[in-house]
């Protein structure tokens, strides 16, 4: 077996932060396009209940439903006072994955990205409010 060599990651973090800024900005400010470039097509958005925190309900999300609550603007009253923080932390990034962990004043997601030939993409969303 050949071994394989993965470019410098180091590099790659400004765009896996790029790509979450468009997931989290797209959602703020009901941004498509923002949030299509973030979006792997196979995109699995998770979470548990929100409403009953001892339900074992576990709640998916994909990219066209995702895409379609961006534009109805639902994310835009999850701006609360326009206090816009958005802390994006690169956990790790290699070879063509990369795991990232961001904290707003709404949400705390932990992200799973992918390299594709358009660049990083999000294939896996875990979410809780915060």
């Amino acid at each position: 077996m050949e071994a394989r060599t993965y470019p410098n990651t180091n590099t790659d973090e400004p765009a896996v932060v790029a790509t979450a800024l468009d997931y989290f900005e797209g959602w703020f400010d009901g941004d498509t396009e923002r949030m299509d470039r973030a979006l792997h097509p196979e995109l699995a958005k998770r979470s548990l209940s929100q409403v009953d925190p001892d339900s074992p309900e576990l709640r998916s999300i994909t990219k066209e439903r995702m895409l379609a609550l961006t534009a109805a603007g639902e994310g835009k009253g999850d701006d609360p006072g326009g206090e816009r923080r958005i802390d994006v932390a690169v956990v790790d990034v290699y070879g063509n994955i990369a795991s990232v962990v961001v904290r707003s004043a709404v949400y705390r997601e932990y992200l799973h990205l992918v390299r594709t030939d358009e660049g990083w993409k999000i294939v896996n969303a875990l979410w809780h409010f915060t």
